[in-house]
């Protein structure tokens, strides 16, 4: 590949990467439970979705007070849920604002064309792939313990109604995640045809004198 399509992909997939996460973070379809019971008109007042802020059922939302509660009264499983809950809407807007100064990064390099600057920024992608994949990750370790909560205090008979799934706003995190690691690869793969080049040129150089 030439040096100005990798730089000109990498750009793309940096974009539409922070495009996605900016639009999973600020969506509230992380984990949807859809209850339907048969016979039972008000089923749908029992099913919810929930983003990193918000639970919403049918008519009403409520803000997760991962910051706010009141710690001292609450059980050990509620504050290790609020832990991992805390470290989830930490760790994935921060991947976001580190993915403007990779964005920033990686056309400076470019345009210096500077092999250690394009494989420090390449370097700085990764890390924000790294910081998503760990959000995520860690959501869905915290869903999954909700549920096993969830599945103590409700009769195996009315459990059989419940059906939850992870929903598009993760799977728009889960993509954003694979195009970090695309646009760290790319400029990597700039990096290595910069330097090439420059070891070419000063090789014609010498064979010039």
């Amino acid at each position: 590949m030439r040096y100005g399509s990798v730089i000109v992909s990498a750009g793309c997939t940096a974009l539409l990467s922070f495009c996605l996460l900016a639009v999973a973070i600020g969506t509230d379809y992380w984990y949807i439970i859809d209850v339907n019971k048969p016979n039972h008109t008000d089923s749908d007042d029992l099913s919810s979705h929930s983003g990193l802020w918000r639970i919403y059922g049918a008519n009403s939302s409520s803000v997760i007070p991962s910051f706010t509660a009141n710690m001292s009264s609450l059980s050990e499983v509620e504050r290790h849920l609020l832990g991992l809950h805390k470290v989830v809407v930490i760790l994935l807007p921060l991947s976001l604002v580190m993915l403007v100064f990779g964005w920033i990064f990686g056309l400076v390099s470019s345009l210096a064309r500077s092999p250690k600057l394009l494989a420090g920024s390449a370097t700085h992608l990764l890390l924000c792939s790294f910081f998503t994949l760990c959000g995520v990750s860690i959501y869905i370790k915290y869903s999954n313990r909700a549920m096993e909560e969830f599945q103590q205090i409700v009769s195996p008979g009315d459990l059989a109604y419940v059906h939850v799934s992870f929903g598009w706003s993760l799977a728009l995190a889960w993509l954003s995640y694979s195009l970090e690691v695309t646009t760290g690869l790319l400029l990597m793969r700039a990096a290595a045809i910069t330097h090439m080049k420059g070891r070419y040129d000063s090789g014609v150089a010498i064979a010039m004198l």
